[in-house]
């Protein structure tokens, strides 16, 4: 437990987040913030990490490239593809190319494809669609700048959570507070799961 006067590191931040629902981190943004649109396409557990950010051309990888030389251990790669649906950026060698570049998971706002290798996959891909066809290799894109992402902006640095729920992203500046928030709402539902489970509910209506 930390005291007033200590901060937790930031890799602490990211693994305290790892084992929190999304929809519990959700709930402590006001219900407003969040990623819509993408789902998870990976078994494997819960994402989180900090966001490592591309910006693409529609349809186009080039930039992917570019970035898996610039990816640190842990980080995500958080992908703006502007929403295309109509070509993959990721498949399952690029996938695993991040892999092996050390990324702790990918967050596409576009299409991917192999979908069966990817969902027999443990390393976490979220995209927005499926496309069979393939990208263009021609540019242009930005590399670590605020990217928009199913309604949300992320920048480089922003902690990002993934689960079978959906994606939560958020300045690590508010980060302690809202880690605590969402600590104690879990405690809270656990607290009345088990009082359904031994009969003691009472009906009582429930809010954050």
């Amino acid at each position: 437990m930390t005291t007033s006067s200590e901060k937790m590191s930031l890799e602490a931040l990211v693994a305290a987040f790892q084992k929190c629902p999304v929809p519990n981190i959700s709930d402590n943004l006001e219900r407003a913030v969040g990623v819509r649109g993408l789902r998870p396409f990976y078994t494997g557990p819960r994402m989180a990490g900090v966001a490592r950010t591309v910006r693409t051309a529609p349809g186009d990888n080039v930039y992917i490239y570019k970035s898996f030389e610039e990816v640190q251990p842990g980080e995500i790669l958080v992908i703006d593809g502007e929403g295309y649906k109509d070509r993959a950026l990721i498949g399952e060698i690029m996938a695993n190319i991040a892999r092996s570049k050390g990324a702790g998971g990918v967050v596409l706002d576009g299409a991917i494809r192999d979908v069966e290798a990817l969902k027999e996959s443990d390393f976490p891909v979220f995209a927005r669609a499926v496309s069979h066809l393939g990208p263009y290799k021609n540019g242009p894109g930005k590399l670590n700048v605020p990217v928009s992402i199913g309604g949300l902006v992320i920048s480089p640095g922003d902690i990002v959570v993934g689960d079978a729920d959906g994606i939560v992203a958020f300045s690590p500046d508010i980060a302690e507070d809202l880690l605590a928030a969402t600590l104690k709402q879990q405690e809270k539902e656990a607290e009345i799961l088990a009082s359904i489970a031994n009969g003691t509910y009472t009906g009582a209506s429930y809010s954050k």
